[in-house]
């Protein structure tokens, strides 16, 4: 196996935790909103979240659903859903896949796929249009984002939580028909983390291949 199939969950969720105002729109209610998401979720130390992914595509007949976590401490990040782990110091992309027992090790650049968590904050800067659309969970604001410039999805709906100013779901809409969901089961913040927590140890995978893509 020389694939890596995480691309879209992983970005997605980096999405989740990276927002900054997307100033391009006319809705100052979203602005404000996403703005002040925005600077609770940078004054975090850590973010560590178990979620729920769910890709759906109708017409194709498909729709499955997977469980996952993810740890984010700064440009450092750890994720685990489908059968992969992808972990990132900052500088060095390790991506382990446990059916074929081998890791993919590639260095960090700036290609969409190697998105930090503080490079999203810059460049999705005034990147999308934003408004506050119609919810019908208690509690809960939607905001539909729409891309001002040519994307791999048309647009993008985030449930935020109106009192903790959390993330909460978020959905991308493809220019494929697919539907990816994202659902916070678990959120917490200011964990305890160590530089173990954001390195690959071989050790630790007898016999595993190890495919040096650097």
């Amino acid at each position: 196996m020389r694939r890596i199939i995480m691309r879209v969950t992983f970005s997605g969720l980096l999405l989740i935790f990276s927002l900054l105002g997307f100033s391009q729109s006319k809705d100052q209610k979203a602005i404000a909103l996403l703005n002040e998401v925005s600077a609770k979720t940078k004054a975090y130390k850590s973010i560590k979240v178990d979620f729920t992914y769910t890709m759906e595509n109708t017409k194709a007949k498909i729709n499955e659903e997977k469980k996952g976590s993810l740890l984010v401490s700064g440009d450092k990040y750890k994720m685990s859903a489908s059968g992969q782990t992808v972990i990132c110091d900052g500088k060095t992309i390790w991506t382990y896949i446990k059916e074929s027992n081998e890791v993919q090790i590639n260095s960090l650049d700036n290609k969409d796929d190697a998105l930090t968590p503080s490079k999203l904050l810059t460049s999705y800067n005034a990147n999308y249009k934003s408004k506050i659309i119609r919810s019908s969970e208690p509690g809960i604001e939607s905001v539909e984002l729409i891309p001002n410039t040519a994307k791999n999805f048309t647009k993008a709906i985030l449930g935020i939580d109106k009192a903790k100013k959390q993330i909460r779901s978020f959905t991308l809409f493809d220019k494929s028909g697919n539907t990816f969901t994202y659902k916070i089961i678990t959120f917490l913040t200011d964990t305890p983390v160590t530089t173990a927590d954001f390195s690959f140890d071989e050790k630790k995978f007898p016999g595993v291949e190890v495919i040096d893509m650097r």
